[in-house]
């Protein structure tokens, strides 16, 4: 391990040893109350959001379910028949729609292949995990909500808005892995999904709210402590 390393091992020691998961997750929920999260009336839906929202605003997500909603299409059995080229106009609200409606074929074609969201039931989250990132398009963040949101498993779920709290308060260093962060995060909470739900949601309205691009800083509960 060369030196530079050294320091960046060390510099993460200290920040972890500093962190408290429950602390921050106290003083959100204190501030902001219950946020009743995830966006979605059934598994499905919360599986295709999460695919959808990658790298676009929820207000388009929500906007590109409305009309798979009209035509009548959320179902399984009905949005694998799709093609991703018939799928694709159908999701356009929510950008590069192209590249999702593959994306989002896949998933579908997975979750179709397991005998859809009953099925997984049986399944153990530490053998899922890998099976949804092997679907085509899927990352960590995406398989983490799919697996939290809709499959009620206990996966904390990391975003940018994590990251960006985190770095601005030094609790990290802002270049760690998707993998260490969520360790991190649930090595230090209980194991519950809801716990994970709600904490994901009080992070996400934190950075709505105060933790912006352009930080307000005054009112933040993390800062007023």
């Amino acid at each position: 391990m060369n030196s530079e390393r050294r320091i960046r091992v060390s510099q993460f020691s200290i920040h972890y040893s500093q962190f408290s998961a429950l602390r921050i997750y106290r003083q959100l929920h204190r501030a902001f109350g219950p946020q009743h999260w995830w966006p979605g009336d059934t598994p499905l839906e919360v599986a295709v959001g999460a695919v959808l929202t990658q790298n676009t605003a929820w207000a388009n997500v929500e906007r590109a379910i409305a009309v798979l909603k009209s035509r009548g299409l959320l179902s399984l059995d009905k949005l694998t028949r799709l093609s991703p080229r018939r799928l694709a106009p159908l999701i356009r609200s929510a950008g590069f729609h192209n590249i999702k409606a593959r994306r989002l074929a896949a998933v579908l074609a997975w979750l179709q292949a397991q005998g859809g969201f009953a099925a997984l039931d049986r399944t153990p989250t530490s053998r899922l995990r890998p099976l949804l990132l092997a679907c085509h398009g899927v990352g960590p963040e995406t398989a983490d909500s799919i697996l939290l949101y809709a499959l009620n498993r206990p996966v904390f779920v990391i975003d940018a808005y994590t990251r960006r709290i985190l770095s601005r308060y030094g609790l990290i260093a802002g270049n760690e892995s998707y993998e260490l962060l969520r360790r991190m995060f649930e090595s230090s909470l209980p194991r519950s999904p809801r716990l994970y739900n709600e904490y994901h949601a009080l992070l996400v309205r934190l950075a709505k709210v105060n933790c912006r691009t352009k930080p307000i800083c005054e009112t933040c509960p993390l800062a007023t402590e």
